[in-house]
């Protein structure tokens, strides 16, 4: 039992994040918005939509938002280990985590 009780609270601990990350309609738009980047932001000089992730200027403007209310929304999404941040020159490009949004609905599906 207390094996058990010691491997769900690890299970929990990561998923804390998440959970928390995903409480926000804005952050669930974001994630939906980087589900299929080239439906939902023009081509960027630097970077490629898919590959390398959408400009978080871009989302700054898609969400009618200063740039640092962006990024933290943009910091708890990748601190929750839903997306990855990638430096290309001075700016910081965004995608989806495909293999942990997997784990993470795995997970909430065995635990509830």
């Amino acid at each position: 039992m207390l094996l058990y009780l010691g491997s769900w609270l690890i299970v929990y601990m990561n998923l804390e994040p998440a959970l928390a990350a995903l409480s926000s309609t804005r952050r669930l738009q974001i994630l939906a918005w980087l589900k299929t980047p080239r439906e939902h932001f023009p081509p960027q000089v630097y970077g490629d939509l898919v590959k390398d992730g959408v400009c978080g200027v871009f989302m700054a403007r898609k969400m009618r938002v200063s740039q640092p209310t962006a990024s933290e929304h943009l910091k708890i999404l990748q601190q929750a280990g839903l997306v990855r941040a990638k430096r290309i020159r001075q700016w910081t490009f965004y995608k989806r985590d495909e293999a942990r949004i997997r784990r993470i609905k795995r997970i909430i599906s065995r635990t509830i």
